[in-house]
């Protein structure tokens, strides 16, 4: 006899329902070790930058100068302007604006280690610049300017005082232009290849 009742439909979320598989436990990042690598980087920066302005800060008067080769003095300077004393001159507005800059640098610099990070000298450059943002904008932040202590000059010039987060942001700029030539490299390769 033919069974006439009238069949339940089974519902979407079910298991085994053709079409619907059933839910997946999601996967792991496949860069996430090396991304926590480039964020372990960032903060070996920003532990060095931290450790040696508090190391000079309690050691030297400001101002003072130790001497240590004929064209380089550790000193103890307070910049409240960008690196290498950029708008050091402002009214204050431009510790606000600095900090500002800083952490949003920080979470684009950090969105883009976790969805690039096999990019070996990209992300490099970008951990450099992250340790060093995040040194300056923390003596911002807590000072209301940044302590410099690396002093080079040559007779009567003198470049301006700077510190560990300057050079990791100095070094970090040319990584990203030592990056986008040899992207740019591969690319011309790659056009030219038969």
């Amino acid at each position: 006899m033919p069974d006439h009742a009238p069949r339940r439909r089974p519902h979407a979320s079910e298991p085994g329902q053709a079409g619907h598989a059933s839910p997946q436990p999601p996967t792991p990042h496949p860069g996430r070790g090396r991304f926590l690598g480039w964020l372990l980087l960032a903060f070996a920066i920003l532990a060095l930058d931290q450790a040696t302005k508090i190391w000079f800060d309690a050691g030297l008067q400001y101002g003072e100068r130790w001497r240590v080769l004929p064209f380089f003095d550790f000193t103890l300077l307070y910049n409240t302007g960008a690196a290498f004393s950029f708008l050091a001159d402002g009214q204050g507005w431009q510790r606000w604006l600095f900090t500002a800059i800083a952490l949003v640098a920080t979470i684009i610099i950090t969105r883009l280690l976790w969805k690039h990070p096999r990019e070996g000298v990209f992300c490099a450059a970008l951990a450099c610049i992250l340790g060093g943002a995040v040194g300056n904008a923390i003596d911002r932040l807590l000072y209301g300017h940044v302590v410099d202590f690396l002093l080079f000059y040559w007779q009567d010039w003198y470049f301006p005082a700077f510190n560990v987060a300057d050079i990791a942001i100095t070094i970090g700029a040319i990584l990203l232009l030592l990056d986008e030539i040899l992207r740019w490299r591969r690319q011309r390769r790659h056009v030219n290849t038969p």
